[in-house]
């Protein structure tokens, strides 16, 4: 169990790692001049290409989290409440990957709203939710 634990944080890092560098794409999308194309069609490869990866990395961090949920019955049944609470990060960062590819949707479609500080801020979700994770999983404050 510890092999799937390790490979659980492994993935669990790299597509985190994901969530926090394509919104700082977004920003640098939402700042390049309508005039400069190249610099646009560059990002908006990167942003591809980024968003890809981090979907791949995604799958086995929530299959081995299952894993781990299933076979060590972390948090019993019902799930303590820091269990709960980690589910529901979960969820969030879950549901941040898909509002992620919205985004990068819009900027492939020229209908980016946003500014480049509203990106800013949105970059700072997932820097919510790891720490959320993390804390809860290893102080288990309730």
């Amino acid at each position: 169990m510890l092999w799937v634990k390790a490979f659980h944080i492994v993935f669990v890092a790299s597509w985190f790692a994901g969530l926090l560098y394509l919104p700082r794409i977004f920003v640098n999308l939402a700042m390049v001049p309508p005039d400069s194309t190249a610099e646009r069609e560059r990002l908006l490869l990167m942003a591809r290409k980024l968003m890809r990866f981090m979907t791949l990395l995604m799958w086995p961090a929530l299959a081995l989290g299952l894993w781990l949920w299933l076979a060590y019955g972390i948090g019993g049944m019902p799930p303590s409440l820091w269990m709960t609470l980690k589910l529901v990060a979960v969820v969030f960062a879950i549901g941040y990957h898909h509002v992620c590819a919205i985004h990068l949707r819009y900027f492939e479609y020229g209908a980016a709203t946003h500014t480049h500080v509203w990106y800013r801020w949105f970059n700072e979700v997932p820097v919510l939710l790891m720490v959320a994770a993390v804390v809860l999983v290893v102080v288990k404050p309730f």
